[in-house]
């Protein structure tokens, strides 16, 4: 016999059959009429070279064989039907489960803190592990399942995945509480007479800032280059040089560090982030689930929709 070629509902009449030991029971337990469970019988027999079960007087009685087999088709459909079920169900509340997303280091500053509050409250079993948008393998990784979600200004990533508008933000300029340049009126002499400290930001689309400058006949004094977010708040902390960062960074850090927020003076395209990921988990509960999480959590407009895969 080849059991690749053995109907599913077979084994599902067989393992009710062994709990009933009447065709009549059986076949009103699984929503069938008794023929078919006649039928799906003497499909099995013919299927696995055994009678399975003997009609007496006292019911349909199992044989030798078939009480050999039925624990292990008996816990078969329960594996598969738990996997099943878990497939088409996520309970935050109860369930375990991991998830990796893609975000740059000012995104997790930006979605870390508050995420993870989030889910103390409401999914004390799911944990989460970040990688770095800039990683060339962004796309297999989400491709093929590594990855669940990715948070940030993300074109590369076209066919066959979905993305979402979590919030557009424009830029401000951050330096430390005392700063010369806050004793003073602030605008565009102000901002070009300061030293500044340019962050490169491969990756978060954050970069952009210094060609839109240079467009609008800005050219910044650079003191500093870093190239990341990371120790971004305490160089400007302890120094005199001003920092154009996105503006939900900025009201992050200046709610933790004694730091200073000035419009940035001139007119600078803002940026648009999204939450994007792959067609394959778009119909998964979990992720379906996570993805509503994260634009509840931080979408200007937590109603909006997705688009299609682009």
């Amino acid at each position: 016999m080849d059991v690749r070629q053995l109907d599913l509902n077979l084994l599902r009449v067989f393992a009710q059959l062994m709990r009933e030991r009447r065709v009549s029971r059986t076949a009103l337990a699984l929503g069938l009429s008794q023929p078919t469970v006649s039928n799906a019988l003497r499909r099995l027999r013919n299927e696995l070279g055994d009678e399975l079960f003997l009609r007496t007087a006292a019911g349909m009685q199992p044989t030798a064989y078939a009480l050999h087999i039925a624990p292990a088709v008996a816990q078969a459909l329960e594996l598969i039907d738990g996997a099943l079920a878990r497939a088409q169900d996520f309970d935050p509340a109860r369930d375990p489960r991991h998830f990796s997303i893609a975000m740059s280091d000012v995104g997790q500053i930006y979605f870390l803190p508050q995420l993870m509050e989030v889910l103390a409250h409401t999914a004390p079993q799911v944990s989460l592990r970040t990688v770095a948008l800039s990683d060339a393998e962004l796309a297999d990784g989400m491709a093929d399942g590594r990855i669940d979600l990715a948070l940030g200004w993300l074109p590369h990533l076209q066919t066959g995945f979905f993305q979402q508008v979590l919030f557009r933000q424009g830029y401000t300029c951050l330096m430390r509480a005392g700063h010369p340049a806050t004793l003073r009126p602030w605008g565009k002499a102000s901002f070009l007479g300061c030293d500044h400290v340019r962050v490169e930001a491969g990756g978060s689309g954050h970069g952009r800032i210094e060609p839109q400058l240079q467009r609008l006949g800005m050219q910044r004094r650079i003191r500093l280059a870093v190239p990341d977010y990371v120790a971004l708040g305490h160089v400007l902390l302890h120094t005199d040089l001003v920092a154009t960062v996105p503006e939900r960074f900025g009201e992050r850090i200046c709610a933790t560090l004694a730091l200073t927020r000035r419009p940035v003076p001139a007119s600078l395209a803002p940026s648009v982030i999204h939450q994007v990921w792959h067609a394959r988990t778009h119909r998964d509960p979990a992720h379906r689930w996570l993805r509503e999480l994260v634009q509840h959590t931080f979408a200007d407009n937590p109603c909006a929709g997705h688009s299609h895969t682009r």
